[in-house]
């Protein structure tokens, strides 16, 4: 046989046996890249702990039905840690939840800064026909306001959560509005206070990503999801009786968990 005629035979076994395994099964395709999956941490407070969500699995008051949940149980987050925590403020956050980052975490939400303005505490206070002790909560949670104390409360704990997650995107989330447009003053101030809260902790944000601009920051604005869904509207989002009272229900949890996947 002429080398030639030997080479050309040679080629074609290999090719036919390669074709024949690869038939059987011996040889498999290879696997389409895995995407990553976030390695998940969430912090904060009753808002990220899911109070009001119900069917509580500790003290802290952690809902199956909060958003951190929900999070987990979309493809491609995994929660590793929710160390949230009904009551929290900004200090519990760096006191004792920053020990669940590490440079592993890829993941981090936080909702906090409402127990640092009481707005749970305001709102109790002017639904109540009680207009001093509204007065005085309203001015208590106007000073920490305007003084800036808030704000560099919050701008502390976002740069810490920064530094102890480098590689993670942080998602930090404001509040709702608790109650429907009303002509009640008093009504009306407390949801001022709100819109105040949100802006300085997107204000936070915003300062936060110029600081780092290697860092992934982001700021989660709810309110516009529970338009038509607060406290007075006929499909509320915001329990309004209880031990629960002021915090979403399961459904606006669920536009929590919807508002944060948007920017994922």
């Amino acid at each position: 046989m002429k080398p030639q005629t030997r080479l050309l035979s040679s080629v074609l076994a290999v090719v036919l046996t390669v074709s024949a395994v690869v038939a059987a099964g011996g040889i498999p395709a290879s696997a389409a890249p895995t995407a990553p999956v976030n390695k998940y941490v969430a912090l904060g407070d009753s808002y990220a702990a899911g109070q009001g969500g119900g069917g509580y699995t500790d003290s802290c008051l952690q809902s199956p039905n909060g958003y951190p949940a929900l999070l987990d149980a979309v493809k491609g987050t995994n929660l590793l840690r929710n160390v949230s925590c009904s009551s929290a403020t900004t200090i519990d956050v760096t006191a004792t939840q920053l020990s669940a980052l590490n440079r592993g975490t890829t993941l981090v939400t936080l909702t906090v800064g409402g127990n640092d303005l009481n707005v749970a505490g305001v709102a109790a206070a002017c639904a109540s026909a009680d207009t001093v002790a509204c007065g005085t909560a309203i001015s208590a949670a106007g000073a920490l306001l305007g003084s800036g104390e808030l704000a560099g409360r919050l701008a502390a704990t976002v740069a810490q959560v920064a530094v102890a997650a480098p590689n993670a995107r942080v998602v930090v989330t404001g509040y709702p509005l608790l109650f429907a447009p009303s002509s009640n003053v008093l009504i009306g101030q407390v949801n001022g206070a709100t819109v105040v809260l949100n802006q300085i902790i997107q204000g936070v944000v915003a300062q936060a990503q110029v600081a780092r601009p290697s860092a992934a920051i982001d700021y989660v604005d709810v309110s516009d999801a529970f338009i038509n869904h607060a406290i007075g509207d006929t499909d509320s989002w915001v329990n309004f009786f209880g031990p629960d009272a002021f915090h979403p229900t399961p459904a606006g949890y669920q536009a929590y968990a919807a508002a944060i996947r948007a920017v994922l």
